[in-house]
């Protein structure tokens, strides 16, 4: 009667595959939390520069921020694409959009209160100024972020979840307004490259995290090659937009005659230069996949590669947490 029956025995070892899963995605996470917050002070080590007080917790929030816009983001970006497969299984896997949400509103909530308070990190709740965020552009940006969650949530919830797209995309654009005040040089100029910047990581990243999780719902089906097949034709167009932006943006902040310099002498400089050769590394991969899409035998044995690039794409967001954080290489005149 102790012996176990053959269903359950069956059920057992499947189990444990699941298991595995869950404690390398849990590692992975913890990883990516170390990332902004021991960076700061590793690139900055040797600069003579000095950064905001609270600079580790500020990058591991703007980081959740990052990866709370990606998920839902990539989220309606593949279900768009699925949806142009005549053959596409009706399964989908189920959505983590409104925990993403959730998830930007506590950051965004923690980014709002440092800004309140002058960026400083706040010691109690006393510290918090609400009503001097609508005083200062930057507090209002922070609102903007904090209510653009909220109501992304509340749109997944909904009947309609694809009009969490409109939230969404404001958030994208406080932070595009954001990463470039006012008195910069071309701050116009500035906020539309990193928007398109910003974007096109977002569905880049959270794009193939949703695309993988649907084929594993989908079971190999052929469905799964074929849509991993349309989301790699759409990603070469956002890393080719990633590059160009990314080298635009770059260069207005650090002139073309000191970039070699400020890339091991600036704490900025240092991140960004992790951030490309972690993109590199994410396009050496994203090519892996693609070529054994048209020239293995299974082109599903592109997972495998698929899985390492959303790693390191998660990797990436973590560290463009930590390069918003920093200061800026160079003061404009």
């Amino acid at each position: 009667m102790t012996r176990p029956t053959a269903e359950v025995a069956a059920s057992g070892p499947a189990r444990r595959p699941g298991t595995w899963r869950a404690v390398a995605v849990l590692v992975l996470v913890a990883v990516a939390a170390l990332v902004p917050l021991l960076g700061p002070s590793m690139a900055l080590r040797g600069t003579g520069e000095a950064a905001a007080p609270g600079v580790g917790g500020i990058a591991l929030l703007r980081g959740v921020l990052f990866a709370a816009l990606c998920v839902p983001s990539g989220e309606l970006f593949v279900d768009r694409l699925a949806r142009r497969l005549p053959d596409a299984p009706p399964e989908r896997p189920s959505s983590w959009a409104v925990f993403a949400a959730v998830a930007g509103f506590v950051a965004a909530l923690g980014l709002a209160s440092v800004v309140s308070t002058g960026n400083l990190v706040p010691r109690s709740l006393a510290d918090i100024d609400v009503g001097g965020l609508y005083q200062s552009r930057d507090g209002k940006l922070a609102l903007i972020e904090v209510n653009a969650f909220l109501l992304a949530g509340l749109c997944a919830r909904s009947r309609r979840p694809a009009a969490q797209a409109w939230p969404l995309a404001a958030v994208a654009v406080a932070e595009a307004l954001r990463a470039h005040p006012a008195p910069e040089h071309g701050p116009l100029l500035g906020s539309a490259l990193t928007l398109v910047h910003l974007t096109c990581t977002t569905l880049w990243a959270g794009g193939l995290l949703h695309a993988l999780r649907m084929l594993r719902r989908w079971h190999g089906r052929e469905a799964g090659a074929a849509l991993l097949g349309l989301y790699a034709r759409v990603a070469g167009v956002l890393l080719a937009a990633i590059t160009a932006t990314g080298v635009w943006s770059s260069l207005r902040r650090m002139p073309a005659g000191t970039v070699l310099d400020q890339l091991t002498t600036t704490a900025y400089g240092r991140t960004l230069l992790a951030k490309v050769i972690l993109v590199a590394a994410v396009a050496v991969l994203a090519l892996w996949a693609r070529f054994r899409l048209r020239r293995a035998a299974d082109p599903l044995t592109a997972y495998v590669p698929a899985r390492a690039e959303v790693a390191v794409l998660g990797t990436v967001v973590a560290v463009s947490g930590v390069l918003t954080a920093l200061p800026l290489p160079i003061r404009w005149t």
